[in-house]
């Protein structure tokens, strides 16, 4: 009866498991419940936090994996990956615990899904390639397409995801004038430009010229 509820709802804690076993007729302590998973090799565990991410996410990301599959090694030499993240200050630090066994920690049940909103925080920006990390950037200011500085050397590949303000027209037309080739998994539109550079690589600049 315990494991299948802890399998089901991996946050049930040891209390509540008593009192279901209580309603049962069977009255244990939470000691026996916790010794009793255990055996059955489930452990608390801390939930770890995860992205919320929705159908059209998923389906998105299992695309982009598949379609890179069979790349060498070597055409990743070159791109640059950038994120930003913000960082709560003053939020809810609670911390909440499943049961799981061991290497399920990113099974969906044992997650909590998160989101990027909340009280007081700060913006980061950062990036990293195969070559090492980048420096790691407060943004102190509202984060839109118009902040972009970036300086990149020749045969360099920039990569950002999705975000409204990383599609923004803005941000795209100040990519094409700097002449950036940006990893996305969509074709640009602007200027008509239809330039393949890597798999499944856009080049954002106009087609007035070929660099590659």
């Amino acid at each position: 009866m315990i494991l299948r509820k802890v399998r089901n709802q991996p946050r049930t804690t040891r209390e509540e498991l008593v009192n279901d076993l209580k309603r049962a007729g069977t009255t244990v302590s939470k000691v026996t419940v916790g010794n009793t998973l255990r055996r059955h090799g489930l452990k608390s565990c801390m939930a770890r936090k995860v992205p919320l991410l929705k159908p059209a996410h998923v389906k998105a990301r299992l695309k982009f994996a598949n379609d890179h599959l069979d790349d060498p090694e070597e055409s990743w030499e070159k791109v640059m990956w950038s994120d930003e993240t913000k960082i709560e200050l003053f939020g809810h630090n609670s911390t909440n615990r499943v049961w799981r066994k061991k290497n399920d920690e990113y099974h969906p049940k044992n997650t909590i899904p998160t989101v990027k909103h909340g009280g007081g925080s700060i913006m980061l920006w950062g990036c990293f390639s195969a070559h090492g990390t980048g420096r790691l950037h407060c943004i102190k200011e509202r984060m839109t397409g118009a902040m972009y500085s970036l300086k990149m050397g020749r045969g360099w590949v920039f990569q950002h995801d999705n975000d409204p303000k990383h599609t923004a027209r803005i941000t795209k037309e100040w990519l094409c004038k700097k002449h950036i080739k940006v990893l996305a998994g969509r074709t640009c539109k602007i200027a008509g430009c239809s330039n393949t550079y890597f798999p499944h690589c856009i080049y954002t600049g106009t087609c007035k010229r070929t660099l590659f």
